[in-house]
């Protein structure tokens, strides 16, 4: 059974890789991305204290909600909530958020959690003329704004988080060598952090990107295993959204 790599942000790794160790895993953390406060959080706060005004809040992340909530007391029921998978409906319970105090639309298929199946849910004539409120990342994709302002929704869109890679010091590099010489498979979860994996891996030589390559990566969504095709990989598994998907997925293909 190979080793199983876990390179969420640190804070949603440590859940994952307890759960793959209760089902007899060898696990390793190796965090490719760094989740942190912005360091002005007034469009944030500004905006989470007028949530009645909007039609419907969309978080792109459990990151998101994370970040909003460390600012809201209580969510107020009659402004329902967008999200795009598991890891998010997990992330909302955390918080008291769930289905007997909220309306919470997501996609319905586990398989595609992303912008596109979100907006095949949503009401969007019921919408029309209304604000809605996205809140996300420093950058991201802009096609859930793009198509809600097309199907003349107001759209105000606000960070709450920044994403930043590691340093990737000694420390990290000799972490990253043994990882690419073990048997092992790892969990992607975020195109973005692929291309900082790869870039790790090209600085420590052409040897370790093709070691990387020949790896098994297992990956919550189509669009992050289009990626890792373009990056060169070809052993890839793809799985249903959030950790029940991830550990059934590893299991079907050990």
């Amino acid at each position: 059974m190979p080793k199983v790599v876990v390179t969420r942000p640190l804070s949603q790794a440590r859940p994952l890789a307890q759960r793959l160790a209760a089902a007899g895993y060898e696990t390793a953390l190796f965090p490719l991305l760094e989740i942190s406060p912005l360091a002005d959080e007034g469009p944030l706060k500004s905006a989470l204290q007028e949530l009645s005004r909007f039609a419907l809040v969309a978080f792109v992340s459990p990151n998101a909600i994370d970040a909003a909530f460390a600012h809201v007391r209580q969510w107020p029921a009659e402004v329902p909530i967008g999200i795009m998978g598991e890891g998010s409906r997990r992330a909302l319970e955390a918080h008291g958020i769930g289905a007997a105090n909220a309306t919470i639309i997501s996609p319905r298929d586990p398989a595609r959690t992303d912008s596109e199946t979100l907006l095949q849910v949503l009401d969007l004539e019921l919408l029309r003329g209304r604000t809605v409120l996205i809140l996300r990342g420093e950058s991201g994709r802009e096609l859930l704004a793009d198509a809600l302002r097309a199907a003349g929704i107001d759209v105000l869109q606000v960070a709450a988080y920044r994403r930043t890679a590691p340093a990737f010091d000694e420390t990290r590099r000799v972490q990253l060598r043994q990882l690419l010489a073990d048997d092992s498979a790892w969990i992607i979860t975020s195109s973005e952090a692929l291309r900082f994996l790869m870039q790790m891996a090209s600085e420590l030589g052409a040897a370790f990107v093709a070691r990387m390559q020949h790896k098994r990566l297992i990956i919550p969504h189509v669009r992050i295993a289009e990626t890792a095709k373009a990056l060169g990989f070809s052993s890839i598994v793809t799985a249903s959204s959030g950790d029940d998907g991830i550990l059934a997925a590893l299991q079907s293909s050990a």
